[in-house]
């Protein structure tokens, strides 16, 4: 019997099933290519994210053994992006057998609401889980595996659930798709078309780096991934030498927002803190003055 020519995974996230995600594997593949689209329970993906991390890993092993020298092609829309990297960072030696990696909408610097919910990171359930800031594992993973970044923005900063931000990481590259809503993205036409280019070549995209101020920033405990809506608002804290700026405010609920605008005003990167880390963004701050 013959290979495939590679395995397919494709997890569904929080709130669903697997139904949008076969569509859009068969979007993808032919039916010669083995698809793996485990449906991890609607009431489960409300509770607490390691069962689920577990489930995925014990299909991935069972199949990686079955096949030991078939590469796998992985896609995850939303939830389901953060459950492959949890998976990928438990198994680095399968690193080399994947052949690419495509995130969906994935809030893998913390979801806001989810942050908003668990605010002292008390591990309030799924909760706790979806507002854990995973880039730098995602970033790890990506200097390795070649990562595609796919993002939806409806209203100028998020898909109308995820920030924008939240979804990008150093090392990846990154797709945002104008008018494309959370979970329209999960199988629309043009997402497939996507990732199909970027399976033929992993340059397709924008590639993520981040300048020093914006890791210094996300760097500060508590520090989540923001909207950009209340850039408009922010006055200008830091004036750097290049002519960009670090601008700040806060929020109709008294949180402090932090903006970095390039020289020409646009919005380069969006965040918040709590109330408990505002004294962390403040010494930031001061050290950024410092230094720059």
């Amino acid at each position: 019997m013959v290979d495939p020519a590679f395995l397919l995974f494709v997890q569904h996230g929080w709130a669903d099933d697997n139904r949008a995600m076969m569509l859009l594997a068969r979007r993808l593949v032919t039916d010669t290519i083995p698809v793996f689209a485990p449906s991890l329970g609607y009431v489960q993906t409300w509770v607490r994210i390691e069962p689920l991390i577990q489930a995925v890993e014990k299909l991935a092993s069972e199949q990686i053994a079955k096949y030991p020298d078939v590469p796998l092609k992985i896609i995850g829309h939303s939830m389901g992006g953060l459950i492959w990297l949890e998976v990928l960072h438990k198994h680095p030696e399968w690193w080399s057998s994947i052949h690419s990696l495509v995130l969906i909408a994935s809030p893998v610097g913390g979801a806001d609401v989810a942050r908003a919910i668990d605010p002292l990171n008390w591990g309030i359930g799924i909760a706790g889980d979806l507002g854990k800031n995973r880039k730098p594992i995602a970033a790890a993973i990506a200097s390795i595996i070649p990562t595609l970044v796919i993002a939806g923005d409806i209203d100028g900063g998020s898909d109308g659930t995820v920030p924008v931000e939240s979804t990008k990481f150093q090392n990846a590259r990154f797709i945002c798709l104008p008018g494309l809503a959370h979970a329209v993205l999960r199988n629309y036409p043009t997402v497939a078309t996507i990732i199909q280019d970027f399976w033929m070549d992993a340059n397709v995209g924008e590639a993520i780096v981040y300048d020093d101020i914006v890791q210094r920033l996300q760097a500060v405990p508590g520090m989540t991934d923001g909207h950009r809506r209340d850039f408009s608002k922010a006055q200008i804290a830091i004036a750097l030498p290049n002519g960009a700026t670090i601008r700040t405010c806060k929020n109709l609920f008294g949180i402090d927002c932090v903006f970095v605008a390039s020289p020409t005003g646009e919005c380069l990167y969006a965040g918040f803190v709590g109330w408990l880390h505002a004294p962390d963004l403040q010494k930031a701050l001061e050290d950024i003055q410092q230094a720059y």
